[in-house]
């Protein structure tokens, strides 16, 4: 599903050059969960957001489903995301003047798709992540772990392949970390590739696959 080979991406900060990747090669497979774990400045976010094609490397090459996604134009990388990839964020990213419903509807509006199915796939979204009733709060309405249960419906409502999970329970408390790490293990045993950066070890621990990065490489 997913092939990266020979990745390199630096930043200049001052007159230090930082190798944020140092030549990267990974094999993902389809339905795949898996922990990228290191400290921080180890390339674990940079390693994210490429996969996400949220940004680019500088040199090697990125095959998605056998397609090389290195030289898409911003229009066809929008297009990829929007298809095959949802996210889920450690500080949630959600719009507060919509309703939970709203913000979970919102790539299907983006996309251009019709109401009514707009509809009955929030519906369904809501309904598999108990948000039913909350579903007219607004963000500062509800509590930590449902917001993160928000993303992970506006996440997972155009059906993508890929779940890239930076952080997700970083700022919920125990009881509502479990909840999530449950959830988001639910979505990966349905067949979705799960992809989580943490720090957290008893986290990582669940993954039935571990990276560890150091200074921009798989250790």
């Amino acid at each position: 599903m997913i092939e990266l080979n020979h990745l390199e991406k630096t930043f200049q900060i001052g007159e230090q050059t930082v190798h944020a990747l140092d030549n990267v090669s990974l094999n993902i497979s389809s339905g795949e969960y898996i922990a990228v774990m290191g400290p921080s400045g180890s390339g674990k976010s940079t390693l994210m957001n490429i996969l996400g094609l949220l940004d680019r490397a500088d040199s090697g090459q990125y095959l998605l489903d056998g397609v090389n996604v290195s030289n898409l134009t911003e229009a066809e990388r929008t297009r990829v995301r929007s298809e095959k990839i949802g996210f889920v964020f450690q500080s949630y990213h959600l719009i507060p003047r919509l309703t939970a419903r709203e913000n979970i509807e919102l790539p299907m509006v983006l996309a251009g798709i019709a109401a009514k199915q707009r509809t009955l796939k929030v519906d369904e979204v809501l309904e598999k992540l108990s948000l039913v009733d909350r579903a007219h709060h607004s963000p500062n309405q509800l509590s930590g772990g449902q917001r993160q249960r928000v993303a992970i419906g506006r996440a997972i409502v155009m059906k993508p392949s890929i779940l890239l999970a930076d952080e997700p329970t970083g700022n919920l408390d125990s009881k509502s970390g479990a909840e999530v790490t449950q959830l988001l293990e639910s979505l990966n045993e349905e067949g979705i590739t799960l992809i989580v950066v943490t720090h957290d070890k008893a986290m990582g621990d669940r993954a039935k696959r571990q990276l560890h990065m150091l200074d921009g490489r798989i250790a």
